[in-house]
């Protein structure tokens, strides 16, 4: 997160009421759009006198605060500053997405306000394994003790975590939701489990299972909660509402927590942990493989809480473990390769130091950090991370390399590889440097194709000096109109820049010169380019119809994409915007307009895409 706008994100939360009188914050290509309790405490002169503001609308009872073409720099630093509200809603959330994409989403999206305190918590534990391994602190020592539970709280509570941040995603209460993850760490319950008797809930058997440091369980108990709690909301009167909604979706969730969706990942381990068995009599070196490519999802899961067990109990009947061991060691190594690979190919600051961070904490066996902080919501370095840990795991499984007691699963284990052959820890050591060249090399050339760009193109006074004018032409086929005719406020007064507006008279917009895609809004309506010579120009279609969250848009260009003249950027349903009733006038804004000396619009009335449009003077 760039700190350039943190005084003028805070100045704008100050002047629109404070952040007790925003009930929401979203944006769109060029402003922030607040929704605010009592817009009577806005000071509008001050906001407009603003340096980064370029003015403000008060429109369809939302205030808007016009930004430019760098509102999302702004967006991130004012969202900190709302902890009323929920930060992790976006236009785009649930439309034109398979339901993998949603899931990831909404995961990664549940963690990424966790991940300072789990980057902490898995630093400490980082530590305390290096301490460790040069002896300055003994593994049974009370400070050891003390130090490693300090670091285990965050995920050990874990599900307490994501409780609350699942419920904001997902519009239910989220302290409801943190009395159901009460439900399943409560000691009584922990009791219940240790002790492992029969447990029955109105006559219903309920699974003993250990729900410290677990991810898809409360999230999935959240799902029902989210619908149980909005059920009552819309059925029970206002007056009891406050009592009766919040005890019906205790108890009903609760029950069906402990009784059904909570169980549901130790069901799932235990067949597959009898699958690994039955796979390792067949094909001994085929565990290693599974595990070394698939833990991060097993872990998404809680899967691997079922597996890792195996180890123990081969090491207890034949003196080494090769089941889950070996695969979790390279799996990890890759993942915190693959985190630390992303953070170089990274311009955002903030993941630079989540994906750094959780590098070295998963090199350390602490994969947490790395998995919801980089891996997840980048998706290539998980991708990568697969790749290089099923490689390492392969050398791994044929070579038989094993370990010889328990313990973590990052560099810090490797004396636990170290027997009587040392052939042994030197196969692990292959298998690690297989994992570390094939995840680099994977997670780099696949971020050439996934890692967005955030690079501006630089302007200078020699990208532009070698001609008197360039020439635009239209983007779009239509009717083009003089910028005042826009019906609103922001584009029709030039706050955002010169330029000219379309009625268009069909639904695609293809590239107006040979440059690059610099922004592209997830809800696809609008697209801001970058010429060879440095002009900036932002295509906006239609007006406020970032509320359709991409319905009737499809963008046929990702950003950071080179694009050349006459090449479709985007298409849409024009029919369709119109019948929805909204405004098809699609402005286009030279947002650099103060870099040059004049901007010209040519003759108005009926253009296509090989008609000059602008003419802009150096």
């Amino acid at each position: 997160m760039s700190k350039k706008y943190t005084k003028l994100a805070s100045s704008i939360v100050q002047l629109v009421g404070g952040k007790e009188n925003i009930r929401n914050l979203i944006h769109c290509q060029t402003r922030l759009r607040f929704d605010l309790t009592d817009e009577s405490k806005v000071d509008t002169k001050a906001l407009q006198q603003l340096d980064g503001v370029a003015g403000v609308i008060s429109s369809g009872g939302q205030f808007q605060v016009v930004i430019g073409t760098h509102v999302a720099e702004v967006y991130e630093e004012v969202v900190p500053l709302l902890d009323t509200i929920d930060q992790t809603a976006d236009y785009s959330e649930g439309k034109n997405k398979n339901f993998l994409t949603l899931a990831i989403e909404f995961i990664s999206t549940s963690f990424s306000p966790i991940i300072p305190a789990m980057s902490g918590a898995g630093m400490i534990k980082a530590l305390l394994a290096l301490l460790v391994l040069f002896n300055v602190v003994s593994n049974e020592s009370q400070t050891y003790y003390i130090v490693n539970f300090m670091a285990d709280a965050v995920f050990y509570f874990l599900p307490f975590f994501l409780a609350n941040t699942a419920a904001r995603k997902l519009k239910c209460n989220p302290y409801l939701a943190m009395a159901l993850a009460g439900v399943l760490l409560h000691p009584n319950f922990t009791a219940l489990v240790a002790e492992g008797n029969a447990v029955q809930l109105f006559a219903m058997p309920v699974r003993l299972v250990g729900y410290g440091a677990s991810v898809i369980p409360i999230m999935l108990i959240v799902i029902v909660q989210s619908f149980i709690e909005k059920f009552f909301n819309r059925i029970i009167p206002n007056a009891v509402k406050i009592v009766f909604v919040p005890m019906l979706t205790i108890l009903i969730t609760g029950v069906i927590a402990l009784v059904a969706v909570g169980p549901l990942g130790s069901y799932v381990g235990e067949f597959i942990a009898a699958g690994f068995n039955g796979i390792r009599a067949v094909a001994p070196w085929a565990p290693a493989v599974i595990v070394g490519t698939l833990l991060p999802i097993m872990v998404m899961f809680g899967i691997h809480t079922s597996i890792g067990p195996l180890d123990v109990l081969q090491l207890t009947s034949v003196g080494y473990a090769n089941i889950f061991g070996p695969g979790a060691m390279v799996s990890n190594i890759a993942t915190g390769v693959a985190a630390l690979v992303a953070s170089t190919r990274t311009n955002d600051q903030k993941e630079k130091q989540v994906a750094t961070s959780g590098g070295i904490t998963a090199l350390m066996g602490i994969t947490e950090p790395a998995l919801y902080g980089v891996a997840l919501p980048k998706k290539y370095p998980l991708i990568a991370t697969m790749i290089g840990g099923g490689l390492g795991g392969l050398y791994a499984g044929l070579s038989g390399a094993s370990r010889f007691a328990t313990g973590s699963s990052g560099l810090p284990a490797i004396p636990l590889y170290i027997g009587e052959d040392i052939s042994n820890v030197i196969n692990i050591l292959i298998a690690i440097a297989i994992t570390i060249v094939t995840t680099a090399v994977a997670t780099y050339f696949l971020s050439l194709r996934f890692e967005k760009q955030e690079n501006k193109v630089e302007k200078t006074s020699e990208s532009v000096i070698a001609v008197d004018s360039i020439a635009i032409n239209s983007p779009i086929n239509g009717e083009m109109l003089e910028l005042s005719q826009v019906q609103d406020e922001a584009f029709a007064s030039g706050m955002l820049g010169q330029g000219v507006a379309f009625e268009p008279s069909e639904g695609k917009i293809v590239a107006p010169f040979n440059g690059e895609v610099v922004t592209l809004f997830p809800t696809k309506h609008a697209i801001g380019l970058v010429s060879e010579n440095g002009v900036e120009l932002l295509i906006h279609v239609g007006l406020n119809t970032v509320e359709l969250n991409g319905k009737y848009f499809e963008a046929h260009v990702n950003q950071g994409d080179k694009v050349i003249q006459g090449q479709t950027l985007l298409t849409f349903d024009l029919a369709k915007l119109k019948e929805a009733g909204y405004v098809t006038q699609t402005p286009v804004i030279v947002t650099n307009t103060a870099n040059y000396k004049e901007v010209k619009h040519d003759s108005f009335g009926i253009k296509n895409n090989q008609n000059t449009m602008l003419t802009i003077q150096i």
